[in-house]
C-alpha cells in the first residue's frame, strides 16, 4: 500500500504534467484573485476578499507605521515602485520608491516575529502567527500592485511617496489594499535546476521547456537563515527580487538554502559570503539576456510561502495548489523530499544533483478541448 507521502508526490507530478498540456488558466486567475485589506487603525481587522466577494480574517492591526524605511535591503531596488517587492513567512515588503540607488519600503509583519528588514516604525503589525494567513496561503506574489483607499473609497498609488509627512505611509483611517493573483504570465509550472557549475535551469511552461538560466555556483550545505523556523522543510520561506529562500528544517527549527541571481551576488556587500560558503546557489542569465534580478519566473510574480497549518483558500485546488514544493535528486536518483537539516551544516546537500521547484497555482488546470 502506498504511503500518503508517496500519493502526494504522485499527485504533484501528475498536476505538473497536466499543466504542461493545459490551456491558459481560467478567467478567474487572469483577473485579481485576492484583495488584501489592511486598515490603518489599531484594533481593526485585516482581511482577504475572495474572488466570490466573501472575506477571510487576517488578524487585528496592533501597530501602525509612522514612516517608511530607507535605505532598505539592497535587492528592494529591483522591484517596481508601488508594488510588493518581497513575500515571506515573516514579512511582506512594499516598494515606495528608489532613491539614490536604494529602495524605500513599507512593511507588514506578524506581531511576534523576527524580520530585520522591517525597520522600527516602518511597518504594520498584525496579530497573526508567522507563516499563516497574509504570511502563508494569502501571501501576495512579488509585483502585486498596492493602493491606498481613502475613507471615501477612492484609491491612489501606494505607498504614496508624495506624502512627506509620513514618508509615504498611509494616514490614520485609510486602508492599504494589495491586489494579488497568480496570472498566466509567465505560465511556468515548475523549474528544474542541475546543481553543478554550468547546470541548466529549465523552466517547464505551457509552451514546453526552456532554459531560463545557468548555475554559476551550486549549493552544497544548509545555513541558519532567519525566518525558516516559521516554515516547513521543502517549502518557500521567502521570495523577493533577489532571493529565493527555501526552508530545509521542520517548523520551529532554523535551517535553509538560498538561490540568488548573479548581479545581486556580485554587487551587494551583504552577499559576499555567497562566494565562500555552501549555503547559496548563484544563477546567471543566458548570454545576451537581461539580468535575472526582479524578473520572472524566478524572481518576480510567481513564488509565495504557501498554505500551511489551517489556511483554507477558495477551494481544494487553490488551497493545495498555492503551496510551492521543492524536491531534489541525490546522486542522480529519483525525485524525493529535501533532507530535513537544521542549523549550519556545510556539506549536508553535497550529494544533491538536482532541485525542482513546483510553482503555485490558483485554479484547476483546464485541459484542451
Amino acid at each position: 500500500m502506498m504511503t500518503w507521502e508517496a500519493v502526494r508526490k504522485c499527485l504533484y507530478v501528475f498536476l505538473a504534467l497536466l499543466c504542461t498540456l493545459s490551456s491558459p488558466l481560467s478567467a478567474s486567475a487572469e483577473r485579481d484573485a485576492l484583495e488584501l485589506r489592511i486598515p490603518c487603525r489599531v484594533g481593526e481587522s485585516a482581511c482577504a476578499v475572495m474572488p466570490d466577494g466573501s472575506t477571510v480574517p487576517l488578524g487585528v492591526v496592533c501597530r501602525l507605521p509612522v514612516k517608511t524605511n530607507w535605505p532598505a535591503y539592497t535587492a528592494s531596488k529591483w522591484g517596481t515602485p508601488g508594488t510588493v517587492c518581497a513575500s515571506a513567512v515573516n514579512a511582506v515588503h512594499m516598494l515606495v520608491n528608489v532613491e539614490k540607488g536604494r529602495g524605500r519600503i513599507l512593511s507588514i509583519v506578524p506581531a511576534v516575529t523576527v524580520a530585520p528588514a522591517a525597520a522600527a516604525g516602518a511597518f504594520f503589525a498584525l496579530d497573526l502567527p508567522a507563516g499563516t494567513g497574509l504570511f502563508g496561503g494569502f501571501a501576495p506574489v512579488t509585483g502585486s500592485p498596492v493602493q491606498i483607499e481613502g475613507t471615501d473609497g477612492t484609491r491612489i498609488e501606494a505607498p504614496d511617496k508624495t506624502r512627506r509627512s509620513l514618508d509615504g505611509a498611509p494616514h490614520d483611517g485609510e486602508t492599504l489594499v494589495i491586489r494579488t493573483s497568480l496570472p498566466d504570465r509567465p505560465g511556468t509550472w515548475m523549474v528544474d535546476i542541475e546543481n553543478r557549475p554550468g547546470g541548466r535551469v529549465i523552466a517547464w511552461t505551457k509552451d514546453g521547456p526552456r532554459i531560463a538560466a545557468r548555475v554559476v555556483r551550486p549549493v552544497g550545505g544548509v545555513g541558519r537563515f532567519g525566518g525558516t523556523e516559521f516554515q516547513r522543510g521543502g517549502r518557500i520561506r521567502a521570495s523577493h527580487t533577489g532571493v529565493i529562500d527555501i526552508a530545509t528544517s521542520p517548523r520551529g527549527s532554523v535551517g535553509g538554502i538560498q538561490i540568488m541571481p548573479l548581479v545581486h551576488a556580485l554587487t551587494s556587500k551583504e552577499m559576499a559570503n555567497a562566494w565562500k560558503l555552501t549555503q547559496w546557489m548563484i544563477l546567471a542569465p543566458l548570454p545576451g539576456r537581461p539580468m535575472l534580478e526582479g524578473t520572472a519566473p524566478l524572481f518576480k510574480g510567481t513564488l509565495v510561502p504557501g498554505t500551511q497549518g489551517d489556511d483554507r483558500l477558495a477551494d481544494l485546488w487553490s488551497t493545495y495548489g498555492r503551496r510551492p514544493l521543492v524536491l531534489c535528486r541525490r546522486g542522480g536518483g529519483t525525485w524525493e523530499h529535501l533532507p530535513s537539516v537544521s542549523g549550519r551544516q556545510d556539506g549536508a546537500l553535497k550529494d544533491v544533483t538536482h532541485l525542482r521547484l513546483y510553482f503555485p497555482f490558483w485554479d484547476e488546470p483546464q485541459g484542451k478541448r
